[in-house]
């Protein structure tokens, strides 16, 4: 359905989101790290095949990359090599389970594996080995580094012996190629799925590189999961305060569409953001506001949006850390004038903008590039009207032509449909989640508040419609699976919360 996945450097984060949702696909992080285990082994025998009884020294830290490390000495050593295996740390140190059963494997195969952990940097000593094997850190490392894995970069540094690093050389910046105060020195790099970005500036330390498949599967890349929501998820600070997690503005509504800015703005206040606003003709904000204490609402005068609400409307948009425009606003012709203004003003203040519904309607009238963080969320019938032409039904066209109006507005655009299509200029994603009786009135308006919520909060724009989708078709599915096959935007709203958690408490993911 979908072209192949970018071969493009991966960065940290992409590269999360392919391992949480290759575990939603059925492929756990035990399988990857056995399928690592296998490959890297199989790598080195072919570069240690005319060396009788080569010598492997595997240097391992406690987390995820250290696990990737026993599994290869595990191969090894199965293949008759002589395995000698470091851990940088105590064992209780690993947390990872898959490491653990990795690690609680290699120390009873005492036999064909010499096995020792050092906790206490003074007790490392350099080696020599015909293969030294950096397993200590892989990708996300912040902050300097610090003792023992400090002094186990160190040691590498000064083992004799061809060094290869796994994934990573330890210590090096995935995505800058800069050394978190130091970093290995490495002959050969093997990244693992793709290379890492920081490779390509970091290349004395790397030295040779090359990448190596591990069996994620490529849906994990062109389908959104949980993981392109759980890696934006970040814990809260005990001293966090009402605003650090954004401030939304949504502004649309009028005398005949109160529906679409409430089922807005009541996602929203589900998604984590700390203060939603509702900009709203005067009538239409006191039936706004009867929806639900939770919403903070701006009186406007008048039945539709107009040219006097301009001066209020820059005061909000001012504070706000994000604005959704046009669910609901109608199509009056002062109503579009002010519109228009508005689009504008939000590429002045560089607001993130969320284009919906009627703003959709009245920005395909003059479309243009957006200056702004933008993203437009239009449904089948609005995309013929912004690109003001038909769409073919054909999914690869379907993709191209979203993509083509990616790169004439600069916007991220979030095509809606059975299956719908995420393009910024440079990416695009698919999302299956959702089903038929999602096409009642209301759910992408519940859609663009998620996303609104989550620009407020400072994610960028294509992550925010990949995760946002996602989400929205999630907590439709849940909703269908728990109440049978009738969905409303206001139960929908409600399942958001439990979608969240599904994202952010897994894997293991269990089919929705």
């Amino acid at each position: 359905m979908a072209t192949k996945p970018s071969e493009a450097p991966i960065t940290s984060d992409e590269m999360q989101v392919a391992e949480l949702n290759s575990e939603y696909l059925g492929v756990s992080h035990f399988q990857l790290m056995e399928a690592v285990g296998a490959n890297i082994s199989r790598e080195i025998v072919a570069r240690t095949s005319t060396k009788p009884n080569p010598k492997i020294h595997v240097i391992s830290g406690p987390g995820k990359n250290g696990g990737d490390g026993f599994a290869v000495a595990r191969h090894l050593a199965s293949q008759g090599l002589k395995v000698r295996v470091t851990l940088v740390g105590r064992p209780n140190d690993v947390k990872d389970e898959a490491a653990k059963r990795q690690l609680n494997t290699i120390i009873q195969m005492n036999d064909s594996i010499q096995f020792e952990s050092l906790s206490d940097s003074s007790q490392l000593r350099p080696v020599e080995a015909d293969i030294i094997l950096d397993a200590v850190l892989g990708y996300g490392v912040q902050g300097d580094l610090r003792q023992p894995l400090l002094g186990a970069v160190r040691i590498i540094n000064r083992s004799r012996g061809y060094k290869i690093a796994l994934d990573l050389p330890s210590g090096l910046d995935s995505e800058t190629g800069e050394p978190h105060g130091e970093a290995v020195k490495a002959d050969l790099t093997i990244s693992l799925h793709k290379i890492k970005q920081g490779l390509v500036k970091g290349r004395e330390y790397a030295g040779e590189t090359s990448s190596l498949s591990i069996g994620i599967p490529p849906e994990a890349e062109i389908y959104t999961g949980p993981g392109d929501f759980k890696t934006l998820w970040k814990p809260r600070p005990a001293n966090a305060h009402k605003g650090d997690y954004g401030r939304l503005l949504i502004i649309g509504g009028s005398e005949n569409f109160t529906g679409a800015p409430a089922f807005s703005a009541l996602a929203a206040t589900k998604c984590g953001t700390d203060l939603v606003y509702v900009a709203s003709p005067t009538k239409t904000s006191e039936i706004i506001a009867s929806y639900s204490p939770d919403l903070i609402t701006i009186k406007l005068p008048g039945e539709h949006l107009n040219l006097k609400d301009l001066p209020e409307l820059e005061k909000w948009m001012t504070s706000a850390d994000a604005i959704v425009l046009g669910p609901g606003t109608g199509l009056h012709e002062e109503t579009i004038d002010v519109v228009k203004k508005l689009i504008t003003q939000t590429g002045e203040l560089n607001k993130p903008l969320v284009l919906d519904a009627d703003g959709l309607k009245i920005f395909g009238r003059n479309r243009r590039r957006l200056n702004n963080p933008a993203v437009l969320t239009p449904h089948a019938g609005e995309f013929a009207q912004v690109l003001q032409r038909k769409i073919s039904p054909e999914m690869q066209l379907r993709q191209e032509a979203t993509t083509q109006l990616a790169k004439e507005t600069g916007a991220t655009v979030v095509l809606k449909g059975n299956v719908d299509i995420i393009a910024d200029p440079t990416r695009l994603k698919l999302n299956k989640t959702g089903n038929p009786y999602m096409t009642v009135g209301g759910t992408g308006d519940v859609l663009t508040g998620i996303i609104g919520a989550l620009l407020a909060q400072h994610i960028e724009p294509f992550r925010a419609g990949a995760a946002g989708a996602f989400l929205n078709g999630l907590a439709g599915d849940m909703l269908m699976k728990e109440k049978g096959p009738t969905v409303t935007p206001l139960a929908l709203v409600d399942f958001i919360p439990q979608a969240i958690k599904y994202c952010i408490e897994g894997p293991p993911y269990l089919r929705v």
